[in-house]
């Protein structure tokens, strides 16, 4: 336990009869990443609020200790260990970025010689050194991200919570938050993310938990989460009807291991010229299709394998609400 930045047990949060929150059981290491998924309404925010102070949980909950202090008991010591991003930008778009970082400052009552040092130090960090004397209100939804995370950042906190810090953000400003965040977890900090965005998870956290419906479906890495699904398979297709009839024939005829044929969205598989092979992704089960593919003399013309990803395990643990992304695949 004196390993975890965040401990909390049985955090429960209710509002009249609705219940946001009915017993969540947290546990995050010191200097890692920990990613919170769920759909919209599953209690993220409330989670993330709960142990950042902003609201209480319900007098039900268990103990909750966030940096090594108790939440009930010593709220101010929490406060000073942490940081907090939300899920809308805290800049003033009125004042300039140097001001806002020195508004910051004295917020946290350092010394003017002090605030201006950090300031100083935290706008080249985030590369907004040039953009400082410029109003906030002119900078783009990147630079507007980055240095409401260098706000962050001024009262040096050991742990920060980033609730959605990249939503809005177009491809580059994206995978610059996440270059910028791999950096803080390597100087220590611990960061306890929350996210829609299943590929940020994947890419970014040391551990996921996946809340559904108030209570936690599900925590673990990426993979091991991802082998809780079912569904990888090799996909053949082919441009040449006859060679696809062939296949056909030939793989309903095989041996291996729970082939059968499926069609591709839907489509029948006559129109689709695509087979597809039931597969745990691995070497050998590759290797064994492969082989047999020569042995009975069929050449696709494209072979991807698919193995679940974090879409399926979001969209199998939460009921499969909304829209998946497309399935990640690998061309061979």
């Amino acid at each position: 336990m004196t390993n975890l930045a965040i401990a909390a047990n049985g955090l429960r949060k209710s509002y009249g009869d609705k219940t946001v929150l009915g017993g969540v059981d947290l546990a995050v290491e010191e200097g890692t990443i920990f990613s919170l998924l769920g759909p919209n309404g599953a209690g993220k925010t409330t989670s993330v609020k709960i142990l950042s102070t902003l609201i209480s949980p319900d007098p039900a909950s268990g103990e909750i200790r966030v940096g090594g202090h108790d939440l009930a008991t010593d709220p101010q010591a929490v406060r000073a260990a942490i940081g907090v991003t939300g899920q809308f930008s805290a800049v003033d778009g009125l004042i300039t970025g140097e001001e806002n970082m020195l508004l910051m400052a004295d917020l946290h009552h350092l010394s003017k010689r002090e605030g201006r040092k950090v300031t100083a130090e935290l706008l080249e960090r985030f590369d907004l050194t040039e953009a400082a004397k410029k109003p906030a209100s002119t900078y783009s939804g990147g630079m507007k991200r980055r240095l409401d995370l260098a706000m962050t950042l001024v009262g040096n906190p050991r742990i920060i919570f980033l609730d959605e810090p990249t939503t809005g953000l177009d491809p580059r400003s994206r995978h610059n938050m996440w270059q910028i965040i791999r950096e803080l977890v390597s100087d220590g900090v611990t960061v306890f993310l929350t996210t829609q965005l299943l590929d940020e998870a994947d890419e970014l956290a040391d551990r996921i938990a996946v809340l559904n419906d108030g209570k936690i479906a599900a925590q673990g890495t990426a993979e091991e989460l991802k082998r809780l699904i079912p569904g990888g398979h090799v996909r053949l297709r082919f441009t040449d009807p006859a060679a696809y009839q062939s296949a056909a024939s030939a793989l309903g005829e095989a041996t291996l291991p729970h082939a059968r044929l499926r069609s591709r969205g839907g489509t029948p598989v006559d129109e689709s010229l695509t087979l597809q092979i039931p597969s745990d992704g691995s070497q050998r089960e590759l290797r064994s299709i492969l082989d047999w593919l020569d042995s009975v003399g069929i050449e696709a013309d494209e072979l991807t394998v698919h193995t679940p990803d974090l879409d399926d395990v979001f969209f199998a643990l939460t009921g499969g609400s909304g829209v998946p992304n497309q399935p990640r695949e690998t061309v061979r």
